[in-house]
């Protein structure tokens, strides 16, 4: 997987994410929050990582979201 595909599917995950409320209408998340999720995300793997093996394709990553 790309750091770009990467990307897109962690910001597709976040905006999949709905909370049923009344009548059952779903409510999903916007994008632009849903990249705000997907940043925050990748900023946990990377504080983890320091500088272990994929922390080069996890700043990728990061910067594919921001381009989204």
């Amino acid at each position: 997987m790309t750091a770009q595909e990467k990307a897109i599917q962690l910001v597709d995950y976040f905006m999949d994410l709905s909370e049923e409320q009344e009548y059952d209408t779903p409510r999903y998340m916007s994008k632009e929050m849903a990249k705000q999720c997907a940043l925050v995300a990748c900023n946990e793997v990377l504080g983890y990582m320091g500088t272990h093996s994929g922390y080069e394709f996890w700043t990728e990553v990061k910067q594919e979201i921001e381009k989204l």
